[in-house]
């Protein structure tokens, strides 16, 4: 079995509100009586995208000073920048490629995509990842469970704003989970609300926002709820291939 803690969109800025709801749903994380296997972060790490941000985010992961409990699992948002990003959190040479990452665990695999297109709040998983996403499943074997992560949800959540950005070209992405049996789910950010649904066949689970939580239409005219609690979900794939998923607010 593995469990997954989920973070999503803390878009560190500088800003003490940004840094605090941050450490807020950290420092749940590291009071939990079980540990958890990883936290999953899927993107809009940075508000900027500037190495400053970077630096405060790896500060806040624990990702420099070890201080982490557990591996920190980590893929860009539209308004991430993969050059500082690699630098500055990853402590990788700069680059200007996909950052693209996997980690395996006893009970599957997670697979941290890289949907970010420079310039551009939409989202795309290009041809050097969709490579990359096949060599990688095709070296793990089709009898390990793996879940992909990636930031822009691939289909409407119902709401005009995230949905104007989404993730270009789904039918590629369907076509690749017809083919991948082993994909057990899709784990996304990018909508700043916790929602679940199915997309070709498969669990597709959206994180809920660090930063602030989406109002949807019908709850009013206010996009942005910023005074809602930190959002955080839990992610279980078990023996059998099945994903279920918990979510809590972090008051």
């Amino acid at each position: 079995m593995l469990v997954l803690a989920h973070i999503s969109d803390l878009h560190l800025d500088g800003s003490a509100r940004a840094t605090e709801r941050a450490e807020r749903v950290r420092d749940r994380l590291r009071r939990l009586p079980g540990p958890v296997d990883a936290l999953l972060v899927t993107g809009d790490i940075a508000d900027h995208g500037t190495e400053e941000e970077y630096e405060e985010a790896a500060r806040v992961l624990g990702l420099r000073d070890g201080t982490a409990p557990f591996p920190v699992l980590t893929c860009p948002g539209n308004h991430d920048s993969r050059a500082p990003y690699r630098k500055a959190l990853l402590g990788l040479p700069s680059a200007e490629g996909p950052v693209n990452e996997a980690r395996v665990f006893d009970g599957g695999a997670v697979l941290m995509c890289d949907s970010s297109i420079p310039g551009s709040d939409e989202g795309e998983l290009d041809e050097e990842t969709y490579g990359w996403i096949e060599a990688t499943l095709d070296e793990l074997g089709a009898d390990r469970p793996a879940l992909l992560a990636f930031h822009h949800p691939p289909t409407a959540v119902h709401h005009p704003l995230p949905d104007s950005c989404r993730l270009r070209h789904p039918e590629r992405l369907a076509a690749l989970l017809k083919r991948r049996p082993s994909i057990a789910g899709l784990i996304t950010g990018h909508a700043h609300t916790p929602a679940a649904t199915v997309f070709a066949g498969r669990p597709l689970v959206v994180g809920p926002g660090v930063t602030w939580t989406l109002r949807l239409p019908w709850e009013g005219d206010r996009i942005a709820d910023r005074d809602a609690p930190v959002g955080l979900a839990y992610h279980v794939l078990d023996d059998t291939g099945r994903l279920t998923s918990h979510f809590r607010t972090v008051a």
